[in-house]
């Protein structure tokens, strides 16, 4: 046998191993889907794989996949890599601080201090050190001084206007805005739009009290009638709010051996940054002569909002890359919405969710040839259970992403369940999973599953799922 019929002995060889092994992951996955279909707990619902050979891109397996289902989190793949694409990975906010009016010889101001918002919704948050809320706050008040400013005949504006002051994303459910996770948006957020509550235990069915809140919120009505619950029955608090409500109401169980911060959402972020900042100006002997305001309210009031004089401070967010990070390791509802909008004003000067929402899909109908009903959302970041994305479409932006010089990046942010690289997604009957994995033979994979309207518990479901994926391993 001479060197040429080695080499091609040698290539058909390795071709022959490959194709056995492609055959015997598709078998195996068919076989072990079939057996997950088979069980009860989905007799009623609809379960959807997609598996693709993540170095060429073909099918390994498919089932179901071409019909749209509920995404939950998973949805926010989709967002941080139409957002990374588009905004770009060095993307940033910058929030401006300025003055208006005068400021006269003994120093007085007057005028207002504005904080103008550009949709940053990192603003606050305790996740960056240069964005925690004590930190950007005595940076304003230090460069409030630093322009030789020893009073204000005026008040601080949260300006709002970019987005119409706060909203949130059609299909949300009442059960969800006032919660921490439910937090809406605004072009002007603040500490992601939550504020914490701690409550005092005793004993069972008496009355939770609250013992102290993470920010002030005497601006706000809490009406509390939580009660103490049995030990081991976890945290069953929920708030009820909207956008603008002065009165949040607390309702649920605080089991009794727990310790935790219940988390809510803030009606009026801009609002809640102004009230913040004042405090904290007049807390270093700069008295304010009016209270807090924001754009949006002063737009409601037909008052004239005042000009910008001089800017006294620019505080720029964190990059794209690292704002996905958490949003996708922590399911940070808020960053998605953020994303969206943001894509939703560079792309054609709107700003509203549905604005995004729109955007995304056509954008992906175009780029990857997707039908319209593959791909029908209405939010960023997958609370409302009225998105419906097909396995199909998931994963193809998924393996889309694979070849953007911002992929690694992207990787990053994906957490690890099940020893696998891949983002959760869980809302009331849906559970869903999507990723990447590379198998003990070397062989790499994108996919995606989705179950909707499933029965039992979610956890038994999950390890399902699980033992699915694992004939990827």
């Amino acid at each position: 046998m001479n060197t040429k019929q080695y080499v091609a002995l040698f290539c058909f060889s390795l071709l022959a191993i490959s194709t056995s092994l492609a055959q015997s992951i598709q078998q195996n996955l068919d076989k072990g889907f079939q057996s997950f279909l088979a069980q009860p707990s989905i007799k009623n619902g609809m379960a959807s794989l997609h598996v693709l050979d993540k170095s060429t891109g073909d099918i390994i397996f498919e089932k179901n996949s071409q019909i749209g289902l509920p995404t939950a989190s998973t949805l926010k793949v989709i967002t941080s890599i139409t957002g990374l694409d588009l905004l770009g990975a060095n993307y940033s906010y910058k929030t401006k601080l300025y003055y208006t009016g005068i400021i006269d010889s003994t120093g007085v101001l007057h005028g207002d201090i504005v904080v103008q918002g550009s949709g940053d919704p990192t603003l606050g948050s305790d996740r960056y050190e240069q964005t925690k809320g004590q930190v950007l706050l005595n940076k304003w008040v230090h460069a409030i001084q630093a322009a030789g400013i020893t009073a204000i005949d005026g008040r601080v504006i949260g300006d709002d206007r970019l987005y119409s002051g706060h909203d949130v994303p059609g299909g949300w459910t009442w059960n969800d805005m006032g919660n921490y996770y439910g937090a809406g948006i605004s072009a002007l957020n603040w500490q992601e739009n939550k504020a914490g509550i701690n409550f005092q235990t005793g004993s069972l069915n008496s009355a939770a009290a609250i013992t102290s809140t993470t920010s002030d919120l005497s601006y706000l009505q809490l009406v509390n009638t939580v009660k103490i619950g049995r030990s081991g029955t976890g945290d069953n608090v929920y708030a009820y709010s909207a956008p603008y409500s002065d009165k949040i109401y607390l309702r649920g169980t605080y089991a009794q051996d727990l310790k935790k911060t219940i988390e809510l959402s803030l009606p009026d972020p801009a609002f809640a940054l102004a009230y913040d900042l004042s405090k904290a100006i007049n807390a270093s002997g700069i008295i304010l002569s009016l209270p807090p305001t924001t754009g949006q309210r002063l737009v409601e009031q037909d008052s004239i909002f005042p000009s910008k004089t001089a800017e006294l401070d620019i505080h720029v967010s964190p990059n794209l890359t690292d704002i996905v990070y958490w949003f996708n390791q922590k399911s940070i509802n808020l960053y998605g919405e953020a994303i969206l909008r943001s894509i939703a004003y560079l792309s054609g000067g709107k700003t509203s969710t549905s604005d995004g929402a729109n955007y995304l899909q056509k954008f992906w109908q175009q780029k990857l040839q997707l039908a319209n009903s593959e791909l029908s959302t209405i939010d960023g970041s997958g609370l409302s259970p009225q998105n419906n994305v097909t396995t199909n479409a998931m994963n193809k932006i998924m393996q889309y992403a694979i070849k953007r010089p911002w992929y690694d990046a992207f990787l990053k942010s994906l957490p690890i369940y099940n020893g696998m690289t891949m983002k959760s997604g869980t809302i009331g009957g849906t559970l869903g999973y999507t990723g990447y994995h590379k198998a003990k033979d070397g062989k790499d994979y994108t996919f995606t599953i989705i179950v909707y309207n499933y029965t039992g518990s979610a956890s038994k479901m999950r390890q399902s799922m699980f033992t699915v994926l694992d004939i990827l391993k």
